[in-house]
């Protein structure tokens, strides 16, 4: 009879920042969707940066050739099989980066921003209500709140912010009207945010937003 086994090895995990880690008063940590790279996916972000923050991006632990057997590479941070243990991997991994990113910082009232692009809302959220990282704002992106995950943040400071695009071809009207509800209930410091646009994160929108709602 086969037998499954598992041990738990060292595994090298790579990241990409800009800005200055060490001085930034705000610190941005975006985990990328299924498919990207996080040293493309960063690049996002660049037009936010501003001599006081740094953008931290975490990249999933498997990678694949997003088509055949050569060319382009993307990430995913997990997969159907053997799920349980991709997602205590990678909460782990996004939790021993915070501690690095908490020590390497050299301010004491720094404003933490944790972004969840579409797959990455969903590690975002399971990191979160795992591990408890202390962040201001929670940014889930194009994700709503996975099944398997219970958001209980009523007694948070964390601002929790739900941003789609009004043409987001992966998130029905129903999946959208469900996880609004789901704030409802689990916070009292939440809104939402709809904009023109797919599954995507537009530059005019993350500026505008970012501007907005005090997240720089």
């Amino acid at each position: 009879m086969t037998q499954r086994h598992s041990i738990i090895i060292p595994k090298t995990a790579a990241y990409y920042t800009i800005g200055s880690l060490s001085t930034a008063k705000t610190i941005w940590i975006v985990l990328h969707g299924y498919g990207y790279l996080a040293e493309n996916f960063i690049k996002k972000f660049e037009s936010i940066i501003h001599l006081e923050s740094c953008v931290v991006a975490p990249e999933a632990l498997s990678r694949f050739y997003l088509k055949g057997f050569n060319g382009k590479i993307g990430a995913t941070w997990m997969t159907k099989h053997q799920r349980e243990d991709e997602i205590k991997d990678y909460v782990n991994y996004l939790d021993s980066l915070y501690q690095v990113i908490l020590a390497e910082n050299q301010n004491c009232c720094t404003k933490i921003n944790i972004v969840g692009f579409s797959q990455g809302g969903a590690v975002a959220c399971r990191w979160f209500t795992q591990k408890k990282p202390s962040c201001t704002n929670l940014i889930l992106w194009a994700s709503v709140l996975p099944e398997d995950t219970i958001l209980d943040l009523k007694n948070s400071s964390t601002m929790v912010t739900f941003v789609y695009g009004n043409n987001d071809e992966f998130l029905t009207t129903d999946r959208i009207n469900q996880f609004k509800a789901t704030l409802e209930t689990a916070t009292t410091k939440y809104k939402t945010i709809e904009f023109a646009g797919n599954h995507d994160i537009p530059e005019t929108v993350l500026r505008t937003e970012s501007n907005r709602n005090n997240w720089l």
